[in-house]
């Protein structure tokens, strides 16, 4: 029946103090009740209205309830849109799992008397373009598909749940499935987005790393464990010492033997042994003013970077914090920023000296010259880096974020910050380059129009009389030429689709009547190898003999 709720003037048209955990983006995000998965206060309210895009429908997918009341009389969960009402829901009653409304604005309102435990609720919504929403809460152990794709909302990153496991060797199959691509990289918290999940055989150990903000424990032996599917841009990017690192400064420090020791800027790469690079500055005030520049080269897409501090036990320095500039030939340096908020984003650095901590760009970077410029850092700085990333190829350009408005929905950008590519499970090899196939399409075809042209040489020699010139001129030069079919410049008339069967007949149809003013001259020797095709296409159509070679 319908239940009478007070109304609480403080926290109309926001959230009150009952809210906890709450994360919004343009078409998802995740709420809870306060102090959640523990237990929610006494007398308390939340009210939140959540929209998204105009002319969309909103998915709302409850994780968890657990609310004390069985009447919903003081302690309840209600969802109010401007025509429905869904809810109150409480106690033990039963709650559909996933509410399907009809409308792209709902007002979250959670009340709370006096009880004695329950976890509160944990919501997360999306747009009606995500219907593969989940929770934060599901785990890979809940699938037994061993591939399949999901849509993450926003904020799941600090909704309790351990994970276990690493991008790389991938996470024991109890892990939580959107906290771990947060880890893994592929999605960013403050945005959610599309996840595609490859199941694979356990392994006996899991290693556990701090990545993205999220830190991994190490995990046992499981009967089954998942990866994701990548865009294939996470290869290591190589940096020479010689002259590819700078810094700001660099210290010198003596060992015991009294020798000193150069922590120079050319030891800045993870992957070497020995010290690191540390700053000549070592005072107190934390004033960001030390940086470590490396220059690619060549303008390349960075997709992550790893670091570490000093990786010296007896020298325990390393960077707690730091931001990312970046720029390209002749221009100035730019501040790596959210996309939420558009203001400089700061990075989570390393909490000891030893372990190395990950985190990804999302959208990358996309530059020549990129600085780490540490924001706070312990007793001195020190760093080792590895930058992660790909080449620009003609493909993987275009997939520099393209930030959409309010009234956008988040899936056209699936592809930018996501998975559009199976791949990276330990059986194949990440990233396939279109050029790499295009390039023998393009070549086989050719030879094909190379072959049609050598079947209407010899035709033309066995026949006599041909109405396109004597024999033997056709014989010498169309040959000729068919010999060098390479040596042209690709003209404009001659340019072929290989979209699809219908469109390429129509392009050799143009060419056709393109060639009959070209080459259909009496007496005049076939010049050009296409004059060959057309020969071929036109003449000899209704006349061919049938002969081997």
């Amino acid at each position: 029946g319908a239940v009478a709720h007070t109304c609480n003037p403080s926290i109309l048209g926001g959230q009150g103090d009952g809210c906890g955990h709450l994360v919004t983006y343009q078409d998802s995000g995740t709420m809870t009740s306060k102090n959640y998965p523990g237990t929610y206060p006494n007398h308390t309210v939340c009210e939140k209205t959540i929209t998204v895009p105009k002319g969309k429908r909103l998915i709302l997918r409850l994780g968890d309830l657990d609310i004390e009341s069985q009447t919903c009389a003081s302690d309840y969960l209600l969802f109010t849109s401007s025509s429905d009402q869904y809810g109150p829901y409480c106690g033990s009653m039963t709650v559909p799992r996933e509410l399907l409304l009809n409308t792209s604005e709902v007002t979250v309102r959670f009340e709370s008397g006096s009880h004695i435990s329950g976890r509160g609720f944990l919501l997360t919504y999306a747009s009606s373009d995500h219907p593969d929403l989940i929770t934060c809460l599901e785990r890979a152990s809940h699938y037994l598909k061993t591939e399949y794709s999901k849509f993450c909302p926003a904020g799941c990153r600090d909704v309790a749940g351990d994970i276990s496991g690493n991008m790389v060797d991938g996470y024991r199959d109890t892990s939580l499935l959107c906290k771990a691509a947060i880890h893994a990289g592929i999605i960013a918290d403050e945005l959610g987005g599309q996840i595609s999940v490859l199941q694979r055989k356990g392994i006996s150990r899991y290693e556990g790393i701090l990545a993205n903000g999220v830190l991994s424990r190490d995990g046992s032996l499981s009967d089954k464990r998942f990866l994701f599917t990548s865009n294939g841009c996470s290869r290591s990017l190589s940096l020479d010492p010689d002259g590819q690192i700078r810094a700001s400064s660099s210290w010198q420090s003596v060992n015991e033997s009294g020798d000193q020791v150069h922590w120079s800027p050319g030891q800045a790469r993870l992957q070497d042994q020995g010290p690191s690079w540390a700053s000549g500055d070592s005072s107190s005030n934390h004033k960001p003013r030390e940086w470590l520049e490396i220059d690619l080269g060549e303008k390349k897409k960075i997709t992550g970077i790893r670091t570490t501090g000093s990786t010296q036990s007896n020298f325990n320095f390393y960077v707690k914090s730091f931001v990312m500039n970046f720029k390209n030939n002749n221009s100035k340096w730019k501040t790596y920023k959210g996309i939420v908020n558009n203001e400089e984003k700061v990075f989570q650095g390393n909490s000891n000296f030893r372990d190395p901590v990950q985190n990804n760009f999302i959208p990358p970077i996309v530059a020549r010259y990129v600085r780490v410029v540490p924001q706070t850092w312990h007793q001195r700085i020190a760093l080792k880096v590895e930058l992660i990333g790909c080449q620009i190829t003609q493909g993987n350009d275009s997939l520099v974020w393209r930030k959409t408005s309010q009234s956008t929905s988040v899936s056209t950008k699936k592809e930018d910050e996501t998975i559009t590519r199976p791949v990276p499970s330990e059986e194949t090899s990440p990233g396939v380059n279109i050029t790499t196939v295009a390039i023998p399409l393009v070549l086989l075809v050719v030879l094909v129009f190379a072959g049609m042209g050598i079947f209407a040489a010899f035709r033309k020699k066995k026949k006599k009389g041909s109405p396109y010139g004597p024999a033997e001129a056709q014989k010498t030069d169309c040959w000729k030429q068919m010999k060098y079919p390479f040596a042209r410049h690709q003209s404009a008339e001659f340019t072929i689709s290989y979209d699809n069967e219908k469109e390429m007949t129509q392009k050799l149809d143009l060419i056709t009547s393109d060639m009959a003013g070209k080459c259909h001259i009496s007496g005049t020797v076939l010049l050009d190898w296409r004059c060959c095709l057309w020969g071929r296409e036109t003449g000899e159509r209704n006349k061919a003999k049938s002969f081997s070679i």
